[in-house]
């Protein structure tokens, strides 16, 4: 029953070393993405949507 109080101490121990080790790289920029703001204007296409020929010479002629 010892065993399991030990192995829960320090597989604790482990998780909280990996937690502190987390937040130090993210504060560290380890994590910063500088490669996709470059890119990122070639795949921001808008779309488009074009309005048929009559709608446009309604918008034109509003007595018509």
């Amino acid at each position: 029953m010892s065993v399991i109080y030990v192995l829960l101490a320090i597989s604790i121990v482990v998780a909280v070393i990996f937690f502190i080790a987390f937040i130090i790289s993210v504060k560290n920029g380890q994590y910063d993405d500088s490669y996709t703001p470059s890119v990122r204007m070639l795949f921001e296409d808008e779309l488009v949507v074009e309005k048929p020929s009559e709608e446009i010479e309604i918008e034109k002629n509003p007595t018509k």
